[in-house]
């Protein structure tokens, strides 16, 4: 059996599991069917299986071209050293808020993810104006 009937058969296989699981909670008289729990179970199940696919898939295309191995790299260990100097550069005090204080670990991991948005877009915008200058000056 090859790789396309089985990812068929997969597909089939969950689709009628889900469609058994949304007749069961529409025609429940209870709230909620006591199927929701199952229905959460099948949706995690299909996120994880479309992301081993696409991951697979990536690193499959990945190890088949050397060049576009390299570039990914750099654009990962680029996209990485963002996050690194956005780290270093959060800052830890921890905030009060009213329901009690925000500790000095969240506050930084919220201040690095600002960080590296804010440097990331700033690298988006130069990139627009350069390529806009590049165009003009042709």
């Amino acid at each position: 059996m090859n790789f396309k009937k089985l990812t068929r058969l997969a597909a089939i296989v969950i689709s009628l599991l889900a469609v058994v699981f949304w007749a069961t909670i529409a025609f429940s008289s209870e709230i909620d069917g006591g199927m929701i729990t199952p229905m959460i179970y099948v949706a995690f199940l299909v996120l994880i299986i479309a992301i081993v696919l696409a991951l697979g898939y990536t690193f499959k295309n990945l190890a088949s071209k050397k060049g576009d191995l390299k570039k990914t790299f750099i654009s990962v260990g680029a996209f990485l050293g963002i996050f690194l100097v956005s780290f270093l550069l959060a800052d830890s005090t921890p905030v009060k808020v009213e329901s009690g204080e925000v500790s000095s670990t969240t506050s930084r991991l919220v201040s690095t993810g600002l960080n590296a948005f804010y440097i990331l877009a700033l690298v988006a915008i130069g990139l627009m104006f350069f390529t806009g200058y590049n165009r003009l000056k042709k």
